[in-house]
């Protein structure tokens, strides 16, 4: 008898927080079979010692698309901050067409359909993209990372106890990143369960003030907020050489943030034990669950 071909996911930025994390949650299906993603064959060696398959795909070279969509049934798409995500996307769905690509899981950012924070708009765009090929999908719409609090565009976001962030007394809603790989994962291995669906992933609503006094009682040590300036965000970037078109919209959101004009900035959501059967990690476990890199 033969045996049936395993469907196979291919996992783009799988060494990033999302998508590793992803990776680690369908490794415990033998009825799938993970192919990692990566740009170059020295990043393919993490993968190669776990047993894991690798292919060289790069979203700026669409001569790597073809070669490494051969095969692939689902794939879960992550791109990079920078508004090259429009162009990478476009490019990478058209060739996930000619390649027979059936199920995508796009990793979006937050909003309701009618957002007017522009990177949120670019990711609904693509969104839209996905659809209007014709593949079957699962769009995520994950709100504002709980990892954040741990670091923050390469830097640590609390020195000595103190938070810093661009958004004054604002509330947040916020996710684990490890539930949004779980339910990447989930979507991945059940497209017929979760397809043409749009999961907006956020849990708990805190500002960093409540933080500050969530992580005081919890780690026994003081906590307290200063708020910086969006402005301080944007020369930080610009001195980066960061992409700005990007950038700039990240540092327009953060002052509509801080002069609360996004509405449901801190609307949580009730779908995860319905898709997960578990309940979302909220402010208090991840705390305690970090609590090691939180002390000073």
């Amino acid at each position: 008898m033969l045996q049936k071909a395993l469907p196979k996911i291919l996992i783009t930025g799988p060494t990033g927080q999302v998508g590793s994390k992803t990776i680690n949650f369908l490794l415990s299906n033998s009825d799938v079979e993970i192919i990692a993603a990566v740009r170059t064959a020295e990043k393919a060696k993490p993968f190669t010692a776990l047993g894991i398959k690798t292919v060289i795909l790069d979203f700026d070279d669409e001569n790597t698309h073809l070669p490494a969509l051969e095969g692939i049934d689902r794939i879960l798409i992550v791109t990079g901050y920078t508004v090259d995500m429009l162009r990478q996307s476009k490019v990478l769905l058209d060739n996930a067409k000619k390649a027979g690509v059936k199920h995508v899981v796009h990793l979006g950012a937050c909003g309701p359909d009618n957002t007017t924070i522009g990177h949120w708009a670019w990711h609904q765009l693509v969104e839209r993209y996905i659809e209007w090929c014709g593949f079957t999908f699962t769009h995520l719409r994950p709100e504002t990372f709980m990892q954040n609090l741990l670091s923050y565009g390469g830097k640590k976001a609390i020195t000595n106890g103190v938070i810093n962030a661009y958004v004054e007394g604002a509330r947040l809603s916020w996710v684990d990143v490890e539930d949004v790989a779980q339910v990447a994962a989930i979507a991945l291995q059940n497209p017929e369960l979760h397809s043409g669906k749009t999961y907006r992933l956020g849990y708990d609503a805190c500002s960093f003030d409540d933080l500050a006094v969530k992580m005081t009682s919890i780690i026994g040590k003081p906590f307290r907020y200063e708020a910086l300036s969006p402005e301080i965000f944007l020369q930080n970037m610009i001195e980066a050489g960061a992409e700005m078109a990007y950038m700039g919209c990240v540092y327009e959101h953060w002052k509509r943030y801080a002069a609360g004009t996004i509405p449901g900035a801190d609307e949580t959501f009730d779908n995860f034990e319905g898709i997960t059967g578990k309940e979302p990690t909220k402010w208090n476990d991840f705390i305690e669950k970090h609590k090691a890199e939180l002390n000073y």
